[in-house]
């Protein structure tokens, strides 16, 4: 199964955000956004190529790992995310990932609208939100967009099937 990493790296000149994006991560022109270094390490938020954009160590990709870089909450606008899915043939989609409410859910939506199959896997999905927000987006992923489950549960399926075979 490909396994696809969307990542969000911006250019360091920021030419690629439009001024709305920038003010809503920066309304007041002092807060550590996009670009702007962390004062715990100097790292640029969000900027390609620096740590503050890297994928943790813990999950690392592995080699045959397609990477995709994005720009916006959804891993299709602007990307050759969609082109890269059809060549391959790809029409089901597991989503996993933060923020549960913003890049998931984005990503998920307009995977759906170009439609793919969808499944929100909940238990490997997080966000700093409060809980009903990711509880909103089950529901609204189960109602319009495709299905909810667990990657407990595909690891069950996964298992039960190789033995099987």
């Amino acid at each position: 199964m490909p396994i696809i990493w969307l990542n969000w790296g911006n250019r360091p000149d920021r030419m690629n955000l439009p001024p709305s994006v920038l003010h809503v991560y920066d309304p007041d022109g002092r807060s550590t956004a996009f670009g702007k270094p962390l004062p715990s390490n100097g790292s640029h938020v969000l900027e390609e190529g620096s740590w503050a954009a890297a994928v943790v160590d813990e999950l690392a990709p592995e080699p045959g790992d397609i990477a995709v870089s994005k720009y916006r909450m959804s891993g299709f606008q602007d990307t050759e995310l969609d082109s890269i899915l059809r060549g391959q043939g790809i029409t089901s989609l597991l989503f996993a990932g933060i923020n549960t409410d913003r890049c998931v859910f984005s990503t998920l939506q307009d995977a759906a609208f170009l439609g793919y199959d969808c499944v929100l896997l909940r238990d490997a999905c997080s966000t700093p939100s409060p809980a009903y927000v990711s509880r909103a987006i089950h529901f609204l992923v189960a109602q319009c967009h495709g299905f909810v489950a667990t990657a407990a549960a595909l690891n069950t399926a996964i298992a039960s099937h190789h033995q099987e075979s």
